[in-house]
């Protein structure tokens, strides 16, 4: 009911024109208007009482549901009186403010109005805004942007604990903790979502209506998005959404789901691994369903992934994937593969089954943990066929290796005076070849330090006595040799040779003329073995009988050496008053060396059988220690004279930055080292071949050169054998050169001419090669299966330099290694270069997203290009895209992914490839 004033009432009134016969009415009327118009209320006096109303009860009666009624107030009230100080507050905290224009209150509207640059605090509640209004009355908190002429400016950015919302406008509910959110965008885990309702609940879950959510990091263009109807968000733990569809630059597509719960954890929860799936027509395998599995986060020290492969055809594969770590102990990591293959379909006339298998272990303590112990592994044992046959991974740094290697080893240090050191290792190499496997389990080792008798207590050792030094060392070897078919069953151990090596150096060192250095060292060695033989000739067979005898037995023995040597060096300087040349000096560094080795014959060890035979009889020595891992004792009386002769070339230049303040220096040869000897007891060849190596680095240390040689001095008869005749003698040159070899490496990328020093090692890639024993530097190809890998959230772009111009960069990132090797051999007059070859790998960034790369090579022998790659990658903001293909050789196969970078959608992908055809076990 409103009211009006009567000035309103009667104007309308009195300007209308009224007509009546009864005027004493009009008179009464008059009278009452003039009265209303000008007569003052009397007031009455309060009373005393206020007098209640009458309340009148509705005739009208409506029937409510017992369910509905009222609950009852079982409540027991205290008796005590509560205390009246204890009354709750409508705030819990202090509310502080502040704002850059102006803080208006007014205390009639219980509000308090803040402008520009405005900021609200509220427990672990922070709003930022350009204005804000605190209703205090109301225990409500508004929140809006500015508006000037340019548009609006300063939304508002909602801070609760660790999460953050930027919406347009924003209202809080101080006493409730509830708010309502005009469109909010907020980041959780990588996912940006946006919503132009939102709820929030007192207990941090918020509701959103026709929300869009993506990993795209500009939301007002996102390159994809998924839009849904109704999503709720508890952060940090998890987002729920209703039916969601998928668009892609504002088009939809028809990806779809009626709905999808997307985990927020920062620690690690067990959940499903979504496989990929496709159509393996290489080698008729049908369709496949890859890498599917479960993650078990087991703790926050060990994770595990058990992952499938399933093909129509029959064929499967298992996957074991685990990480462990603790701070400051340890890491490592695990890997299992198995594969059961059948390629084409059974009755088929190219059918086979084949199995392959596979186990990584890297291991790898950390040094402060524990300095007097250390164990340590790196594993790679398989089937020698596996990185060729195997589906599902790229292997190209792999398939061109063909050894495996692995070692597993303990060591420790027991501290004191002499100190010693305990090393327990078990190894393995296989060649994937000849299938051939070599074991040691374990191999022994222990050493004590160097002990100095004739040392004084204080002071320097002086002289041959006091630099007399000894040492004990002990090694045993348990070792197997097998085959790939035969390892892991019973039969590999048929043939182990087991032995125990012990030793004792003694050496000592001193100067004489105070510019030659003499060394001289004395050994002492005994050999135990387990197993020998014994060997005869059977008359009757006419066979020689070899008898492998088991039980044990020694030999021992021992040689000496001495050796004198110096450092002669030679400077030519280049430097004349009054000029300043680029090379100013050049320094040569002669160490010349000469030795002397005797070994005595132990003949004691060897025996002698006779062979009766057509031809007559004959004598046939041999040793009992035949089977010995530690090799035999020898039977030939040595006195060897050494001569050896190290160079080193370097130059002072002048410096190209005339600032610099010292001269540079650079290497002209690293080493340059002549080596041969002469054996004073031998009956015939002497002299042993002239060995020359050496190495430099050019070009600012980009290009290292490596090269070789050997030069025999006898020369070679008429069916090619060696003669006890010098070459010269027999028309010949001085030697005669029988083998040489040139290696040459390059690596550079666009930063080698900057300054800046080479960064174009992948350690990804690295470590995944080196894992498995393959090449490291790229030049076998890399490893690049994004499917995989499940990809990372690291952005490759991340470190590049920002660019004035999206379309154009005048710095174009590029790497190149290039490996260059050639080997001669001329032993039996055959002058042949028996390999010839140039490998080399490199990678373009055509643009700040495109990347393309190459590893490839020729054989300049053999007339053709060897293991091709060629890799194509493809930045695209949120997603990225990979193409790597092997477009020549009997390995020709592809591999296209496309998926999105972020872990939270890693499974949105897409993944196909050409698997190579099946290759056959030797």
């Amino acid at each position: 009911m409103a009211f009006q004033k009567p000035s309103h009432t009667f104007t309308k009134i009195h300007l209308i024109g009224l007509r009546t016969n009864s005027l004493h009415i009009l008179f009464a009327l008059s009278f009452t208007m003039f009265i209303n118009t000008i007569g003052l209320a009397q007031e009455l006096p309060k009373q005393s009482k206020p007098i209640p109303a009458n309340k009148a009860k509705d005739s009208v009666s409506i029937a409510v549901d017992s369910m509905l009624a009222e609950p009852v107030n079982n409540k027991v009230i205290d008796t005590v009186k509560t205390d009246s100080l204890q009354k709750k507050e409508f705030l819990e905290d202090v509310v502080s403010y502040k704002a850059k224009d102006y803080v208006s209150i007014n205390q009639k509207k219980q509000k308090i109005f803040l402008y520009n640059e405005a900021v609200v605090k509220y427990q672990d509640m922070e709003i930022k805004a350009g204005k804000i209004t605190i209703d205090y009355s109301n225990n409500l908190i508004y929140a809006g942007r500015i508006k000037d002429s340019t548009g609006y400016s300063q939304a508002p950015v909602f801070t609760q604990g660790a999460n953050v919302i930027e919406p347009d406008s924003i209202i809080f509910n101080t006493d409730t903790q509830k708010a309502k959110v005009f469109n909010s965008r907020t980041e959780q885990q990588g996912f940006n979502v946006f919503a132009p309702d939102t709820k929030r609940e007192n207990d941090s879950t918020y509701f959103m209506a026709n929300a869009r959510f993506t990993t795209a990091e500009n939301m007002d263009d996102p390159e994809y998005q998924f839009i849904t109807s109704k999503l709720k968000m508890v952060p940090d733990k998890k987002i729920v959404v209703g039916s969601t569809y998928m668009e892609i630059y504002g088009v939809p597509t028809p990806i779809a789901l009626p709905f999808a719960f997307f985990p927020l954890t920062k620690k690690q929860t067990s959940g499903i691994i979504f496989p990929s799936f496709g159509e393996d027509t290489g080698n008729d395998r049908g369709y496949f369903l890859q890498n599917g599995g479960y993650y078990f986060a087991i703790n926050d020290y060990v994770d595990l992934a058990i992952l499938g492969d399933y093909y129509t055809n029959g064929s499967y594969g298992l996957r074991v994937e685990s990480n462990y770590a603790k701070r400051y102990k340890y890491r490592g990591r695990v890997n299992f593969r198995y594969e059961n293959l059948l390629n084409s379909e059974r009755g088929f006339p190219d059918f086979f089954q084949t199995t392959n298998y596979n186990i990584q272990w890297s291991h790898t303590q950390d040094a402060k943990s524990n300095p007097n112990s250390r164990f340590s592994a790196s594993v790679n044992i398989g089937s020698s066929q596996f990185f060729r046959q195997s589906v599902n991974q790229v292997n190209q740094a792999n398939i061109l290796n063909n050894t495996f290697q692995s070692s597993v080893s303990y060591s420790k240090t027991f501290q004191g005076e002499p100190q010693v050191n305990l090393n327990l290792t078990a190894t393995h190499s296989q060649n994937t070849n000849t299938e051939a496997i070599n074991l040691t389990l374990p191999t022994l080792q222990a050493s004590m330090t160097r002990v100095f008798p004739f040392a004084p207590k204080s002071g320097i050792k002086k002289g041959a006595i006091q630099n007399i030094n000894f040492q004990v060392n002990t090694r045993g070897e348990y070792r197997i040799q097998t085959t790939d078919s035969l390892f892991g069953k019973s039969e590999m151990f048929d043939d182990a040779l087991a032995g125990m090596q012990h030793s004792i150096p003694i050496t000592t060192n001193f100067k004489v003329f105070n510019n030659f250095s003499v060394s001289a060292s004395a050994n002492l060695q005994e050999t135990w073995t387990f197993k020998t033989i014994n060997r005869f000739f059977d008359q009757g067979t006419e066979d020689v009988i070899t008898l492998d005898q088991n039980g044990f037995d020694r030999f021992l023995t021992y040689n000496a050496s001495a050796s004198i040597g110096t450092t002669l060096y030679g400077l030519f300087n280049f430097e004349k008053e009054g000029k300043d040349p680029k090379i100013k000096a050049i320094r040569h560094v002669i160490r010349p060396n000469l030795s002397y080795t005797i070994t005595p014959a132990f003949d004691q060890y060897y025996e002698t059988f006779e062979i009766i035979d057509a031809d007559g009889t004959t004598t046939q020595e041999y040793t009992r220690f035949e089977n010995s891992i530690f090799g035999t004792p020898s039977n030939r009386f040595s006195s060897s004279v050494g001569i050896g002769i190290g160079n080193n070339i370097e130059a002072k230049v002048r410096p190209k930055d005339s600032t610099a303040t010292e001269d540079k220096k650079i290497f002209i040869l690293n080493n340059l080292n002549l080596n041969t000897a002469y054996d004073i007891a031998a009956d015939s060849l002497n002299w042993s071949p002239l060995s020359i190596n050496g190495g430099t680095q050019i070009l600012n240390k980009k290009m290292n050169v490596n090269f070789g040689m050997s030069l025999n001095p006898y020369a070679l008869d008429s069916n090619n054998n060696i003669t006890n005749t010098f070459n010269i003698n027999n028309g010949g040159s001085l030697f005669r050169l029988t083998s040489a070899n040139l290696n040459i490496s390059y690596s550079l990328s666009n930063d080698s001419f900057s300054g800046k020093g080479d960064d174009i090692d992948d350690g990804v890639n690295q470590e995944r090669a080196a894992l498995a024993n393959g090449r490291v530097d790229g030049l076998f190809g890399k490893t690049e299966d994004f499917a995989d890998k499940r990809l990372s959230d690291l952005d490759r772009d991340s470190d590049k330099e920002e660019v004035d111009s999206e379309l154009y960069n005048y710095k174009i990132p590029w790497s190149l290694r290039l490996a260059y090797a050639v080997n001669y051999a001329n032993t039996r007059r055959q002058d042949q270069i028996s390999s010839h070859s140039l490998m080399f790998s490199g990678d373009i960034d055509l643009s700040p997203r495109w990347t393309v790369g190459v590893s490839s090579g020729y054989d300049f022998l053999n007339r053709g290009f060897t293991f091709t790659q060629l890799r194509f990658e493809r930045d695209l903001l949120s997603w990225r895209m990979n193409f790597t293909w092997i477009p020549i050789g009997t390995r020709t196969s592809w591999n296209f992914f496309i998926g999105i970078k972020s872990n939270l959608l890693k499974d949105l992908k897409y993944d196909q490839r050409r698997q190579p055809d099946l290759e056959l076990g030797n």
